[in-house]
Order: structure tokens, then sequence, then C-alpha cells
């Protein structure tokens, strides 16, 4: 899966670190992030490429932001820049481009993937919690852990995890896959929702399956978990098992379709990113 970069690794604990201009920039714009690629590589750009996107940052104190390593190289978070990435590019040498987040998957490497999606969860965080939601003054980074805080009330703001489900339900030979309504992903899925205030992960699933497809399901058995930052996500894999009738009733807000498949129709799904298909590929091996 995409977080399966071995035998490099991620290193998320928070350190105060002063950038060089060897290290990661990353520099989001518009939902796009910076990128370089040199005879059919992509990488993020380091410092040193980027010295006139540094001048276009509006807040210099805060507009640089240590987020993670990768085995001994280092991310930051430039933020700050008010130029669109057309604006940009306009000063970059050629090889620059910026490209959507949701896109990178199809495009580059895995390590380079599981940087960029947890790089966007971090953006997110930071972006979206400026301002205290307790009294409205401004949040500051903590010096010793990955927290914001005000200093007017006091209020402590830790990065947002929301635990999701996604499930497999089988039957016999068969599968449940679904498309989702309204979306830009229109390939093959598995039910999926996010795990609500007083319930339990098993609860999700029988909850999700049954408002998603009106179907009910038992010997419920926990899979495998996996970090996705493009939504803040922490899925949790699940194979359960049809209960009953096999009648399926769409929720069409949700899906665009949920069909019964046969398991020799799952082969070559796994895209080796994420769990979804992993357990496409695990269900399609098994007994074979």
């Amino acid at each position: 899966m995409i977080q399966d970069i071995a035998p490099k690794k991620l290193h998320n604990e928070y350190i105060q670190k002063t950038p060089d201009m060897h290290d990661y920039a990353v520099i989001i714009i518009e939902n796009q992030i910076l990128i370089k690629e040199t005879d059919g590589y992509m990488e993020l750009p380091v410092l040193s490429e980027t010295p006139i996107i540094m001048e276009e940052q509006t807040d210099k104190k805060q507009a640089c932001q240590y987020l993670f390593c990768i085995d001994d190289k280092n991310y930051f978070l430039y933020s700050g820049i008010e130029k669109t990435p057309k604006d940009i590019l306009s000063k970059t040498e050629p090889g620059f481009d910026f490209v959507k987040i949701r896109d990178i998957r199809y495009m580059a490497s895995k390590e380079l993937c599981f940087a960029v999606y947890t790089a966007w969860h971090l953006y997110q965080w930071y972006s979206t919690n400026r301002y205290c939601g307790r009294c409205g003054h401004l949040t500051k980074p903590d010096g010793k852990e990955r927290m914001l805080y005000c200093e007017n009330c006091g209020s402590q703001i830790y990065p947002r995890i929301s635990p999701a489900v996604i499930v497999a339900v089988t039957n016999g030979n068969q599968i449940l896959l679904t498309k989702y309504a309204g979306r830009d992903y229109k390939k093959y899925a598995l039910i999926a929702g996010f795990t609500e205030i007083g319930e339990t992960a098993e609860e999700t699933v029988q909850r999700e399956v049954m408002e998603e497809t009106g179907l009910r399901v038992k010997n419920i058995r926990y899979y495998k978990s996996q970090p996705w930052g493009i939504d803040g996500n922490l899925l949790f894999g699940y194979f359960a098992e049809l209960d009953g009738s096999d009648e399926i009733k769409l929720d069409k807000n949700e899906l665009a379709l949920a069909e019964w498949a046969e398991r020799e129709s799952l082969e070559g799904m796994d895209d080796s990113f994420s769990l979804t298909r992993e357990m496409m590929r695990v269900f399609y091996e098994k007994n074979r």
C-alpha cells in the first residue's frame, strides 16, 4: 500500500528544525503541489531550486514549517504564497509544474505519493487552524510537539485524524463492488464510511453496509489499517459475510452503483496503493 516504502521510513515525530538548501520544499497552491520532472523522474523541488518562490511569501516568520522526514531527507511546508500556479511557473526553470494532489497518485512513485499525501494532511490542518475556534485569535505553533495553541485563551489544537472503515462484503464466491456517486473517482470501490460518535468500528461496518445497500452482514473480521492523508483519514479494513438476502437497495445519494461480482473478475485490480484494492486482491487470491 501507499505507506509501504521500506526500507525507507517515515519519521513523523515533531522536531524544531531549520531548513537548509537541500531539504524538500512543499509548496501547495489551490489544491495543487509544485513538482519537478527530470528524465521521467518526478520529485519535489529542494529549497535551492525555489529561491524566487520564497520571495513570494507574505509572512516570513510562519511561512516555513517542518513537517517530517523520510530517512534523512527533511520536508518543509512553505505557505503564505499569494500567487497563482501560472504566476509561479512563469518564474521557474523548465521541468517544474503544478499537479493536483489527487492526480499525483497516478503519476509518481509510491514514496513521493505517500510524502505528498502526508504533507497535504498537515497542510490542511495548519491552514484551517490559523485562528482559534474558541476565541478567534491567531494560533501559534508549539515548540515542543505537533500542536497549535492560542495565547489568548490557552486552547490547544492537535492534528485531526478521522477514523473510517473499508468493508469487503462477501457472499461465497462473490464480493460487493461499488462506485461512488458525485465523485471524480470512477473506479470500483468497496463500502466505506466514517465512524460516528459513540460507535465502534464494527458497528460502523454494519451501519454503513445497511445504509448504502440495505444488506446485513455477519462474521466481521478486521484485516488491516492505512493512513490516507489526502482526506485526513485512518482507514480500517474489514471483511464481512452477507447475512440473509442478497437483494441490494441502493442509496443513490452515496453510491452510483453496487453489484455482486465474481471472484475471477478481480484479477489485476490491486494498484499497490490503496487498502481497498489490496483487499480486492486478497479476496481474489483466497483458495486459489
